[in-house]
Protein backbone atom coordinates (compact mmCIF):
# COMPACT_ATOMS: atom_id res chain seq x y z
CA UNK A 1 0.00 0.00 0.00
CA UNK A 2 1.46 3.40 -0.78
CA UNK A 3 2.53 5.33 1.43
CA UNK A 4 -0.36 8.51 1.42
CA UNK A 5 0.07 12.60 2.66
CA UNK A 6 -2.12 14.65 4.13
CA UNK A 7 -4.28 16.66 1.26
CA UNK A 8 -4.54 20.60 1.92
CA UNK A 9 -7.48 21.42 -0.48
CA UNK A 10 -7.31 24.81 0.51
CA UNK A 11 -3.76 24.91 -0.66
CA UNK A 12 -2.61 24.96 -4.15
CA UNK A 13 -3.97 21.97 -6.51
CA UNK A 14 -4.89 21.76 -9.77
CA UNK A 15 -8.06 23.25 -11.84
CA UNK A 16 -10.60 22.56 -14.44
CA UNK A 17 -11.74 24.84 -17.09
CA UNK A 18 -14.09 23.96 -19.52
CA UNK A 19 -12.65 24.03 -22.79
CA UNK A 20 -15.10 23.69 -26.18
CA UNK A 21 -16.77 20.58 -25.19
CA UNK A 22 -14.42 19.13 -22.75
CA UNK A 23 -12.27 20.76 -20.30
CA UNK A 24 -8.46 21.61 -19.40
CA UNK A 25 -6.88 21.15 -16.39
CA UNK A 26 -4.03 23.94 -14.84
CA UNK A 27 -1.92 24.04 -12.21
CA UNK A 28 -1.87 27.04 -9.79
CA UNK A 29 0.06 29.61 -11.88
CA UNK A 30 -2.14 29.13 -14.54
CA UNK A 31 0.00 27.04 -16.81
CA UNK A 32 -1.89 24.43 -18.88
CA UNK A 33 -1.03 20.93 -17.31
CA UNK A 34 0.19 18.36 -20.09
CA UNK A 35 2.12 15.59 -18.08
CA UNK A 36 0.76 12.16 -19.34
CA UNK A 37 0.56 10.62 -15.76
CA UNK A 38 -1.15 13.31 -14.13
CA UNK A 39 -3.64 13.51 -16.95
CA UNK A 40 -3.98 9.85 -16.78
CA UNK A 41 -4.99 10.46 -12.70
CA UNK A 42 -7.01 12.99 -13.36
CA UNK A 43 -9.23 10.77 -15.76
CA UNK A 44 -9.01 7.99 -13.34
CA UNK A 45 -10.76 10.08 -10.93
CA UNK A 46 -14.22 10.16 -13.02
CA UNK A 47 -15.08 13.68 -11.96
CA UNK A 48 -18.66 14.14 -13.05
CA UNK A 49 -18.59 17.19 -15.66
CA UNK A 50 -21.15 18.91 -13.59
CA UNK A 51 -19.23 19.47 -10.28
CA UNK A 52 -18.15 22.78 -10.00
CA UNK A 53 -15.12 24.81 -8.28
CA UNK A 54 -12.85 21.41 -8.70
CA UNK A 55 -9.98 21.33 -7.09
CA UNK A 56 -7.21 18.60 -8.38
CA UNK A 57 -4.72 17.57 -5.67
CA UNK A 58 -1.09 17.62 -7.43
CA UNK A 59 0.20 14.40 -5.41
CA UNK A 60 -0.72 11.39 -6.89
CA UNK A 61 -0.20 9.89 -3.19
CA UNK A 62 -2.40 12.88 -1.60
CA UNK A 63 -4.95 11.41 0.69
CA UNK A 64 -7.89 13.50 -1.01
CA UNK A 65 -7.76 13.21 -4.90
CA UNK A 66 -10.54 15.87 -5.93
CA UNK A 67 -13.25 17.68 -4.43
CA UNK A 68 -16.20 19.68 -6.28
CA UNK A 69 -19.50 21.51 -5.83
CA UNK A 70 -22.48 19.41 -6.84
CA UNK A 71 -25.65 20.48 -8.31
CA UNK A 72 -27.53 20.70 -5.33
CA UNK A 73 -24.12 22.62 -3.81
CA UNK A 74 -22.97 20.08 -1.26
CA UNK A 75 -19.41 19.59 -1.33
CA UNK A 76 -17.79 16.33 -2.65
CA UNK A 77 -14.84 14.20 -2.81
CA UNK A 78 -12.64 11.86 -4.48
CA UNK A 79 -10.44 9.53 -2.08
CA UNK A 80 -7.45 7.81 -3.02
CA UNK A 81 -8.22 4.08 -3.54
CA UNK A 82 -5.43 3.21 -0.90
CA UNK A 83 -7.36 5.72 1.66
CA UNK A 84 -10.66 4.05 0.89
CA UNK A 85 -8.86 0.60 1.98
CA UNK A 86 -8.28 2.25 5.06
CA UNK A 87 -11.21 3.47 5.66
CA UNK A 88 -13.07 0.62 5.08
CA UNK A 89 -10.67 -1.84 7.13
CA UNK A 90 -11.74 0.82 10.09
CA UNK A 91 -15.17 0.55 9.26
CA UNK A 92 -15.44 -3.22 9.71
CA UNK A 93 -13.30 -2.86 12.82
CA UNK A 94 -15.87 -0.43 14.32
CA UNK A 95 -19.00 -2.87 13.26
CA UNK A 96 -17.05 -5.98 15.06
CA UNK A 97 -17.05 -3.55 18.00
CA UNK A 98 -21.02 -2.17 17.55
CA UNK A 99 -21.63 -6.30 17.35
CA UNK A 100 -19.78 -6.85 21.04
CA UNK A 101 -21.94 -3.61 22.63
CA UNK A 102 -25.03 -4.58 21.22
CA UNK A 103 -26.44 -6.90 23.86
CA UNK A 104 -25.58 -4.45 26.75
CA UNK A 105 -27.18 -1.55 24.30
CA UNK A 106 -30.22 -3.58 24.31
CA UNK A 107 -30.51 -4.55 27.79
CA UNK A 108 -30.43 -0.73 28.72
CA UNK A 109 -32.68 0.59 26.12
CA UNK A 110 -35.36 -2.36 27.51
CA UNK A 111 -34.94 -0.70 31.07
CA UNK A 112 -35.23 2.92 29.81
CA UNK A 113 -38.42 2.05 27.93
CA UNK A 114 -39.79 0.48 31.49
CA UNK A 115 -39.57 4.17 32.73
CA UNK A 116 -42.94 5.54 33.28
CA UNK A 117 -44.37 8.68 31.65
CA UNK A 118 -42.29 10.11 28.59
CA UNK A 119 -39.49 11.45 30.14
CA UNK A 120 -36.24 12.20 27.69
CA UNK A 121 -35.09 8.35 28.42
CA UNK A 122 -38.15 6.53 27.46
CA UNK A 123 -38.60 8.53 24.40
CA UNK A 124 -35.13 8.05 23.07
CA UNK A 125 -35.17 4.14 24.03
CA UNK A 126 -38.15 3.97 21.93
CA UNK A 127 -36.19 5.58 18.66
CA UNK A 128 -33.19 3.11 19.30
CA UNK A 129 -35.25 0.09 19.07
CA UNK A 130 -36.99 1.59 16.20
CA UNK A 131 -33.44 1.91 14.68
CA UNK A 132 -32.73 -1.64 15.67
CA UNK A 133 -36.12 -3.21 14.12
CA UNK A 134 -37.15 -0.84 11.87
CA UNK A 135 -34.02 0.28 9.83
CA UNK A 136 -34.45 3.96 9.58
CA UNK A 137 -32.35 6.59 8.68
CA UNK A 138 -31.77 8.84 11.51
CA UNK A 139 -32.97 12.13 9.50
CA UNK A 140 -31.49 15.47 9.71
CA UNK A 141 -33.93 18.76 10.19
CA UNK A 142 -31.71 20.29 7.73
CA UNK A 143 -33.58 17.37 5.03
CA UNK A 144 -37.12 17.83 6.69
CA UNK A 145 -36.82 21.94 6.26
CA UNK A 146 -35.51 21.95 2.78
CA UNK A 147 -36.50 18.84 0.93
CA UNK A 148 -39.95 17.95 2.88
CA UNK A 149 -38.22 14.59 3.21
CA UNK A 150 -37.90 12.72 6.96
CA UNK A 151 -35.92 10.37 8.75
CA UNK A 152 -36.64 8.59 12.41
CA UNK A 153 -35.59 12.17 14.44
CA UNK A 154 -38.13 14.45 11.99
CA UNK A 155 -41.14 12.24 11.38
CA UNK A 156 -44.50 14.03 12.21
CA UNK A 157 -47.12 12.55 14.75
CA UNK A 158 -49.27 12.16 11.10
CA UNK A 159 -46.62 10.25 9.92
CA UNK A 160 -47.21 7.31 12.43
CA UNK A 161 -50.49 5.48 12.28
CA UNK A 162 -51.45 3.48 15.38
CA UNK A 163 -53.55 0.23 13.58
CA UNK A 164 -53.73 -2.95 16.41
CA UNK A 165 -51.00 -4.33 17.48
CA UNK A 166 -48.65 -2.63 15.11
CA UNK A 167 -47.20 1.07 14.29
CA UNK A 168 -47.25 1.97 10.64
CA UNK A 169 -45.09 4.75 9.54
CA UNK A 170 -45.74 6.48 6.39
CA UNK A 171 -43.32 9.14 5.31
CA UNK A 172 -41.72 10.89 2.34
CA UNK A 173 -38.15 9.35 2.89
CA UNK A 174 -34.77 10.89 1.41
CA UNK A 175 -33.90 10.66 -2.29
CA UNK A 176 -37.90 11.19 -3.32
CA UNK A 177 -38.62 7.43 -1.71
CA UNK A 178 -41.67 7.30 -0.20
CA UNK A 179 -41.42 4.55 2.90
CA UNK A 180 -44.06 2.70 4.74
CA UNK A 181 -42.83 0.46 7.54
CA UNK A 182 -44.52 -1.69 9.81
CA UNK A 183 -43.02 -1.94 13.27
CA UNK A 184 -44.42 -4.82 15.65
CA UNK A 185 -43.55 -4.04 19.76
CA UNK A 186 -45.56 -3.69 22.62
CA UNK A 187 -42.99 -1.42 24.01
CA UNK A 188 -42.88 1.09 21.16
CA UNK A 189 -46.69 0.86 20.52
CA UNK A 190 -47.31 2.65 24.10
CA UNK A 191 -44.79 5.01 23.37
CA UNK A 192 -45.79 5.90 19.77
CA UNK A 193 -49.84 6.04 20.97
CA UNK A 194 -49.04 8.26 24.04
CA UNK A 195 -46.78 10.55 21.74
CA UNK A 196 -49.65 11.15 19.11
CA UNK A 197 -52.51 11.53 22.12
CA UNK A 198 -50.75 14.70 23.42
CA UNK A 199 -52.35 18.20 22.65
CA UNK A 200 -49.16 20.52 23.27
CA UNK A 201 -45.68 20.86 21.62
CA UNK A 202 -45.17 20.40 17.74
CA UNK A 203 -45.89 18.32 15.09
CA UNK A 204 -43.19 16.07 15.36
CA UNK A 205 -43.77 12.93 16.45
CA UNK A 206 -40.69 12.15 18.95
CA UNK A 207 -40.65 14.50 21.90
CA UNK A 208 -40.07 14.01 25.89
CA UNK A 209 -41.65 15.97 28.43
CA UNK A 210 -39.60 18.36 30.80
CA UNK A 211 -41.07 19.90 33.32
CA UNK A 212 -44.23 21.74 31.64
CA UNK A 213 -43.38 21.88 28.30
CA UNK A 214 -42.12 19.25 25.21
CA UNK A 215 -38.91 18.97 23.66
CA UNK A 216 -38.59 17.88 20.19
CA UNK A 217 -35.89 15.01 20.19
CA UNK A 218 -33.35 15.58 17.34
CA UNK A 219 -30.63 13.75 15.45
CA UNK A 220 -27.99 14.61 17.81
CA UNK A 221 -29.94 13.70 20.87
CA UNK A 222 -30.03 10.02 19.71
CA UNK A 223 -26.52 9.64 18.58
CA UNK A 224 -25.57 11.15 22.21
CA UNK A 225 -27.88 8.55 23.79
CA UNK A 226 -26.19 5.80 21.94
CA UNK A 227 -22.66 6.71 23.14
CA UNK A 228 -24.22 7.12 26.44
CA UNK A 229 -25.64 3.78 26.04
CA UNK A 230 -22.50 1.93 24.70
CA UNK A 231 -19.63 3.89 25.52
CA UNK A 232 -18.42 3.87 22.20
CA UNK A 233 -18.40 6.44 19.61
CA UNK A 234 -21.88 4.51 17.88
CA UNK A 235 -24.16 6.45 15.70
CA UNK A 236 -27.50 5.79 14.56
CA UNK A 237 -25.66 5.27 10.93
CA UNK A 238 -23.99 1.97 12.58
CA UNK A 239 -27.74 0.41 13.16
CA UNK A 240 -27.91 1.03 8.88
CA UNK A 241 -24.25 -0.41 8.49
CA UNK A 242 -25.11 -3.31 11.09
CA UNK A 243 -28.37 -4.76 9.74
CA UNK A 244 -26.73 -4.23 6.05
CA UNK A 245 -23.77 -6.75 7.34
CA UNK A 246 -26.04 -8.82 9.21
CA UNK A 247 -28.57 -9.40 5.79
CA UNK A 248 -25.80 -10.07 3.32
CA UNK A 249 -24.51 -12.34 5.63
CA UNK A 250 -27.77 -14.11 5.65
CA UNK A 251 -28.03 -13.61 1.71
CA UNK A 252 -24.49 -15.68 1.26
CA UNK A 253 -25.37 -17.99 3.96
CA UNK A 254 -28.42 -19.15 2.46
CA UNK A 255 -26.89 -19.04 -1.29
CA UNK A 256 -23.96 -21.13 -1.06
CA UNK A 257 -23.72 -24.77 -1.37
CA UNK A 258 -21.35 -27.43 -1.13
CA UNK A 259 -19.92 -29.23 -3.72
CA UNK A 260 -21.68 -32.23 -3.95
CA UNK A 261 -19.06 -35.14 -3.22
CA UNK A 262 -18.85 -37.64 -6.04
Amino acid sequence: MPRLRQSECSGPGIRRRRAGRGFVYVDEDGARVDDPGTLARIRALAIPPAWQDVWICPWANGHIQALGTDAKGRRQYRYHDAWRLRRDREKFDHMLEVAGALPALRRRCASDLDRPGLPKQRVLACAVRLLDVGFFRVGGEEYAEDNGSYGLATLLKEHARVSGEEVVFDYPAKSGNHRVQSVVDPEVREVVAALKRRRSGGPELLAYREGRRWVDVRSSDINDYLRELSGLDITAKDFRTWHATVLAAVALAVSWRAPSSA
